[in-house]
């Protein structure tokens, strides 16, 4: 039997995560370790939720971090 691979990461998969997490905010690279999805899944899922309102997002301005650098986190 062949194992199970995760190849599509569902924008509930990431919503669910940052509620279990609601007091901390993570990078899109965080979140995407924990789930143990790629990246650019991530990264997608987390746009949709940006764009439906779904999550808090800020940049951190962090020096050294590139110009689309977020965080994300749970909104309540």
């Amino acid at each position: 039997m062949a194992a199970y691979t995760r190849d599509k990461m569902g924008q509930q998969e990431v919503y669910t995560f940052l509620g279990k997490h609601k007091a901390k905010w993570f990078t899109s690279k965080e979140i995407a370790n924990r789930l143990t999805s790629s990246l650019g899944s991530v990264t997608t899922c987390l746009k949709k939720l940006r764009d439906s309102s779904s999550v808090n997002f800020k940049y951190p301005n962090k020096q050294g971090q590139g110009k689309n650098f977020y965080i994300y986190k749970f909104r309540e």
